[in-house]
Order: C-alpha cells, then structure tokens, then sequence
C-alpha cells in the first residue's frame, strides 16, 4: 500500500512538473508574440517597456516557478518542443487541445 501511494505522489509530482514546464513555455511563447506585436514595426516605440511589462512578469514568474530561471539551455529545448506543438500547420484540424487534456507536446 506505502509503495502505491508513494508511486502515485511521484507520478502527480512529476505531471505538476510537466505542467510548470508547459506553462513557463507556452508565457515566454506569448511573451515573444507581445514583443513582436509592439516593436514589430517600430524598434524604437517609446513606452514599449511598458506595454511588454505584464507578459515579461508572467514569463519571469513562470520560469521561477518551474525551477528554469538560470538553466536556458533546458528551458529553451522546452519552449521549441511547445511551439512545434501549438504550430497549427503541425495539425490538419488546428490547434491541438489546451494543456488540460492528458496530451504532451513533443
């Protein structure tokens, strides 16, 4: 019974794992379609500090959470194998299903 119960903690530590992992990924993605939304046309666009402030927070945040900040290498192998997932020209239906549907990228 302790062997079961201590199988399934592993097992639900290393899904939370997954999941901090996906999330950290899928908020540096957005925070990548934010910088290229605002400094897409003009590089020098005052107040764009501003404008990109919540999504950074986000990423950072998320990256501190999934244990990545200092360990770029990991944590960009994360980030393409997640683009590569939510590319829609990767799936002839469109987008794959939101991260609560038991599927993994890659």
């Amino acid at each position: 019974m302790a062997e079961t119960t201590a199988r399934s903690a592993a097992v639900a530590t290393t899904a939370a794992a997954e999941h901090g992992e996906r999330t950290a990924a899928r908020a540096y993605l957005r925070l990548l379609a934010a910088v290229r939304a605002v400094l897409g046309d003009d590089p020098e666009l005052p107040g764009a500090g501003g404008l990109l402030a919540g999504p950074l927070a986000e990423a950072d945040a998320a990256l501190g959470a999934a244990g990545l900040s200092g360990n770029e290498r990991a944590f960009l192998r994360l980030v393409a194998r997640q683009a590569a997932y939510d590319d829609p020209r990767r799936c002839p239906d469109g987008p794959r299903p939101s991260e609560g549907s038991g599927r993994r990228p890659g």
